[in-house]
């Protein structure tokens, strides 16, 4: 790849702070997605990421037909774009059971389905499903160590699991498994790990088949571990940073190889000193929840982040003389998934040439429903 796949010629036309998204990468990075899997079928990708129903599209082009999402509003972008079997990876609960619910009751011909790891919250759901005349599938969402969402595996988790089977208005199909913890950068290390936790899903899954009920369907992992899933396992995958990668996964994770496909560009807007350099680029521009760097800038090195706030991020470099107020800076952040939901558009670039915009629709919390 050259290194200056990222220039924008029409860069002039882009008001900064902007999001530049690069669809022949993107296509790349989904064609790496089921080469590893062997098989479109087997992947159901997250949106999160990128929210975007365009991208979606091109996923739906290359024949992935199962998406996995967030929100509410994520889940309607997905059946306005044409996505048919729709997995909302959050337990509803409050008015959001109501509204996954009235949702799938207006897009009838979509499969809609959703997690839970608490016995009330999905009574909840069966009931509205069923005043409604639905039948939600449900996937049991598992704590495998993260301890962030789910039910630990054991007893719990199997008296869960048939309470869904006895309730109308749902019906359980199988278990939801996101291990978000799992952040070795040896690959060896990182394996050891999850190999373990295969284990214990498979003597969960073995449990339930004997008390004859079944498990369908097992969506497992994110980003770090796909390529684990993809090769060990029949599962569903469900990584989401693999479609426009950032320098944190890529750095952290040198095995996995995705193209980056998402830059931010920002511009000098002060010199306050003849070793400092300020940028458009404050909070509301990158995703801050990181220590500094929280974006690379192409073609900088040795730039520290002295100063970041809500409009403005200052840089000290020797380099501060090599720029002028008003120069344009191509950088790749550190986390792209928060990134994204701070802009309402992105800047769509093919052959170093702007070619359109996207609107970045599921960012909003609430579109109709």
């Amino acid at each position: 790849m050259p290194n200056d796949w990222h220039i924008a010629v029409s860069s002039d036309e882009i008001p900064s702070p902007a999001i530049l998204l690069y669809p022949d990468r993107i296509e790349e990075n989904v064609n790496r997605m089921i080469a590893m899997t062997g098989s479109a079928e087997r992947l159901r990708p997250h949106v999160k990421t990128h929210k975007l129903a365009e991208v979606v599209k091109i996923q739906l082009k290359l024949g992935i037909n199962k998406f996995k999402c967030s929100t509410i509003s994520e889940a309607e972008m997905l059946a306005q774009a044409g996505a048919k079997d729709i997995l909302v990876a959050s337990q509803q609960v409050g008015p959001n059971a109501e509204r996954l619910v009235n949702l799938a009751s207006w897009y009838r011909d979509i499969r809609f389905s959703t997690i839970t790891d608490d016995a009330e919250t999905v009574g909840n759901l069966a009931r509205i499903a069923q005043i409604n005349n639905l039948k939600l599938p449900i996937l049991l969402d598992l704590d495998v160590g993260m301890g962030r969402t789910g039910i630990k595996t054991g007893a719990a988790a199997i008296t869960l699991y048939k309470l869904i089977n006895q309730l109308p208005g749902v019906e359980p199909i199988g278990l939801h498994i996101y291990d978000g913890h799992l952040h070795d950068s040896d690959q060896n290390e990182r394996f050891t790990k999850w190999q373990k936790i295969i284990d214990d899903i498979q003597s969960l899954q073995n449990e339930i088949d004997s008390i004859g009920l079944k498990v369908k369907t097992i969506v497992s992992g994110g980003t770090p571990t796909f390529p684990f899933y993809a090769k060990h396992t029949k599962h569903e995958c469900s990584p989401g940073t693999t479609l426009l990668w950032d320098f944190g996964y890529a750095e952290k994770f040198p095995d996995l190889k995705f193209e980056q496909a998402a830059i931010i560009i920002s511009r000098v807007i002060s010199k306050p000193s003849n070793n400092r350099i300020t940028l458009d680029l404050g909070h509301k521009g990158i995703a801050a929840e990181n220590p500094h760097p929280r974006i690379k800038f192409l073609g900088l090195k040795e730039a520290d982040a002295i100063l970041h706030s809500e409009e403005h991020l200052t840089l000290q470099t020797n380099h501060a003389e090599n720029y002028q107020v008003g120069d344009l800076l191509y950088g790749i952040p550190k986390h792209i998934c928060p990134t994204v939901a701070l802009y309402e558009r992105a800047y769509v670039i093919r052959g170093g040439k702007l070619v359109g915009q996207w609107q970045i629709s599921a960012r909003a919390r609430k579109l109709t429903y």
